[in-house]
């Protein structure tokens, strides 16, 4: 049974009531003095205490999709093995095709298709697990031929790409705008910012380590653009993410405009992170320390032509001071636009994200259709 089944949070909920009501009812008989009395209220204390933390664990993370499967949870995934077209740039391999959550039905030319993939890089030789999704209108003899606009949608860290269409519902939400007539048809290619798993890169060409936005920004677009009907024309590719994945999606379009013609950073921060799961980043090299940093980048790169969106709330979020500083510093630095959307209350959390992505999707397809 998978780490997010619902059978496994059923079974570590029951085990947490049935060790409580043990507990209670067998308390009396280890009132006792004497060394087994007090081992048994040890035992059944701490048996309870370890069932009642794993029930609250497996239900946090069936919410906001930490791990994905307990290989994920304990560090021990194993690569994809992928076929790579080198003469088509990079190699995509898909594993399997799925319904869109939530669709009505099967038929891929009326409710589009979820595929889950293994994306692999030339340039990189890194391999990442994705989820693309193919609107309707890919499906259609009268799109046979025509380029959708795309865009790269990632999770936070640690988090996970199925979180992104099931607990987020980005194939959802876009087929629901597009059907709605508020956004062109678009492709999403869906994963995790963390390309080694379980190292969080922050998306840094790490020096003599994963070159993670050089996959971004160079080998995704290559090995999609190979497989897939996306338009590879400047400013048609956009890039959208939450928390890691929001500073990533700002990063890519500030220093890959002629790749990203729009970046949305939903709850983002705007400097990486460095910790026990990230290591040594930059390997004491300062120009790879600058360029990590967004507000380095506005003082001292070139302003970008490219557009940004960014999100918080004015409770609960704690980058809003951030967000308001970085919106007043990109309005300085033309001809780089900026959006936002600014909640009154929300945290760090999926349901907010839920509540931002349609205008968020809504604001990228305007940006990705402009001429």
């Amino acid at each position: 049974m998978g780490l997010t089944s619902d059978v496994v949070l059923a079974l570590a909920v029951g085990s947490a009531v049935a060790l409580f009501a043990a507990t209670v009812w067998l308390w009396p008989r280890l009132a006792r003095r004497g060394w087994r009395a007090v081992g048994g209220r040890v035992g059944l204390l701490l048996a309870t205490q370890v069932a009642l933390f794993a029930a609250v664990g497996l239900a946090a993370n069936q919410s906001f999709g930490f791990y994905a499967s307990w290989a994920d949870l304990f560090g021990q995934e194993d690569d994809l093995g992928v076929v790579v077209d080198h003469a088509g740039g990079g190699g995509v391999k898909v594993l399997e095709n799925e319904r869109v959550p939530g669709a009505p039905g099967l038929r891929p030319e009326i409710n589009g298709r979820v595929q889950k993939v293994a994306l692999a890089g030339r340039s990189t030789g890194l391999t990442v697990p994705a989820y693309v999704y193919l609107p309707p209108e890919y499906f259609q003899p009268r799109y046979r031929t025509h380029a959708f606009p795309a865009a790269v949608v990632l999770s936070g860290y640690p988090g996970t790409a199925r979180s992104l269409v099931d607990k987020l519902h980005f194939p959802r939400t876009a087929r629901d705008l597009a059907a709605k007539g508020r956004m062109e048809p678009m492709v999403l290619v869906m994963l995790r910012p963390t390309v080694a798993p379980p190292r969080d890169t922050e998306c840094v060409d790490v020096p003599g380590g994963p070159q993670a936005e050089t996959f971004f920004a160079k080998d995704l677009p290559a090995a999609v653009g190979g497989h897939y009907r996306v338009d590879g024309e400047p400013g048609r590719w956009g890039v959208i993410g939450d928390s890691t994945g929001g500073y990533c999606a700002l990063k890519f379009a500030m220093h890959h405009p002629d790749v990203y013609g729009a970046g949305a950073g939903l709850s983002p921060y705007y400097d990486a992170l460095t910790d026990a799961t990230t290591g040594d980043l930059f390997q004491g090299d300062e120009s790879v320390r600058d360029r990590a940093d967004l507000w380095w980048c506005l003082d001292h790169l070139p302003a970008p032509k490219t557009s940004l969106l960014v999100t918080s709330s004015k409770s609960g979020e704690s980058n809003y001071k951030d967000t308001l500083k970085f919106i007043d510093r990109v309005k300085a630095a033309p001809p780089t636009r900026i959006s936002s959307i600014i909640l009154e209350s929300g945290g760090h959390n999926f349901n907010t994200w839920r509540r931002e992505i349609p205008a968020a999707l809504e604001w990228l397809g305007g940006r990705l259709t402009e001429e």
